[in-house]
């Protein structure tokens, strides 16, 4: 939920403090950029030099940097940012921020920010339970601010009680599932196929395809950042997912990738097909490698069951199901003759004459079609922004 989001982390003076270097660590490893300022205060419990290393990022203390000249723009930081983080909140930064004082560059930044706010307390207990910290806590939360409850344990005054800061791994997870609430496809479950099918001829070779899988891999973490609980069926690839919520399958025949899909198909929402299956496959394999005996070598060859036409049949209503076809003459019409026979809701129209596009490249030219005869066209673009445009196809349909 967190990968490629913009944090700004906001550090108060706090014996917690030391809590906000796992914090940093926690949030670059869940794959966000992530931006730290710290008050004055904050400083004297970890060095600025601490969190910068952690983050990849200068830390910001102050609006003006006179060593550098260079001006810290508190306006900015609020527009990048997609999630702001106050952790540790201190009380006296509560009182700021609930009251509106702008005295340094955490709480002008915060004043700034259009993104959620999320703040984690730390305090002892008596300043935790005390009226104005409980009001300020209600302001706060009165303007559109997520409180994430502090803990119940020994505090640094020695005394037992509320007022620790929650733990970075709760934090993580507390964010992640508030920012899933919200996410268009929370609660669906989506079902992506990627990558190519090799049909094996001898325990040595094998027929396949160019492959990479990018574009399904694309689509499968775009589904993921819109909410959806995403599994990934893929072909033999090199490829990594960044995101770590998604459910690999490996694969290697389109037989097993046929069986994976059919065990999951029925609880899916979306199904998206992207990926190069073999339309045939030889009818008997050797077990031994085959020798280099004489100049021909003929291949009996056999039909690989459609898996696209096979979900078509079994496609229930409610479940949306979306084909590719790649295409290299007559393209819309062999495109809109797939759409129809096989079911589908709307059908990924690619061209191997289009530069620039198809099996391997990073970027991608295509076409959607759907039921209606409907068609968008797009420019050729990156994968990962074609898997965007696709995924709001997906999302029109929904809605």
């Amino acid at each position: 939920m967190l990968t490629n989001k913009n944090i700004l982390l906001g550090v108060c003076g706090s014996i917690a403090s030391y809590k906000s270097a796992t914090l940093t660590r926690l949030l670059v490893k869940a794959g966000a950029n992530v931006k730290i300022i710290m008050t004055h205060e904050a400083t004297n419990f970890i060095t600025p030099l601490t969190l910068s290393t952690l983050s990849k990022n200068p830390v910001l203390v102050n609006y003006f940097d006179p060593e550098s000249g260079v001006w810290n723009n508190h306006v900015d930081l609020g527009l990048w940012a997609d999630l702001m983080i106050i952790a540790p909140a201190s009380a006296n930064s509560l009182a700021k921020l609930a009251n509106g004082l702008c005295d340094n560059l955490l709480s002008a930044a915060y004043l700034s920010a259009k993104c959620p706010v999320f703040f984690a307390p730390a305090m002892d207990l008596d300043m935790w339970k005390h009226a104005a910290t409980q009001k300020n806590i209600c302001t706060l939360i009165s303007y559109g601010n997520v409180l994430i409850k502090p803990a119940y344990g020994e505090l640094a005054s020695g005394l037992i009680g509320e007022g620790r800061m929650a733990e970075p791994e709760e934090i993580i997870d507390f964010i992640a599932e508030e920012v899933k609430k919200k996410l268009p496809l929370k609660g669906k479950k989506a079902l992506v196929t990627a990558g190519p099918t090799y049909e094996a001829i001898d325990p040595v070779r094998f027929i396949g395809n160019h492959s990479s899988g990018k574009m399904g891999f694309a689509i499968a973490e775009e589904l993921s950042a819109l909410g959806a609980d995403v599994t990934l069926v893929t072909g033999p690839t090199s490829l990594k997912l960044t995101d770590s919520g998604i459910k690999r399958i490996d694969v290697t025949s389109a037989e097993e990738m046929l069986q994976a899909s059919l065990q999951t198909f029925p609880n899916m929402t979306i199904v998206i097909l992207s990926a190069a299956v073999a339309d045939y496959r030889p009818a008997e394999v050797s077990e031994i490698k085959i020798k280099k005996d004489g100049s021909e070598l003929g291949l009996n060859m056999v039909k690989t069951t459609d898996i696209l036409a096979t979900l078509g049949k079994e496609k229930k209503a409610g479940q949306i199901l979306v084909g590719f076809a790649l295409e290299t003459n007559n393209e819309e019409e062999n495109a809109i003759g797939k759409l129809r026979k096989k079911n589908l809701d709307f059908i990924v129209l690619n061209s191997l004459r289009d530069e620039g596009a198809g099996f391997k490249n990073d970027h991608n030219k295509i076409t959607i079609i759907d039921s209606k005869l409907s068609k968008d066209s797009f420019p050729l673009k990156s994968k990962k922004d074609v898997a965007k445009d696709i995924c709001k196809k997906v999302l029109d349909l929904l809605s």
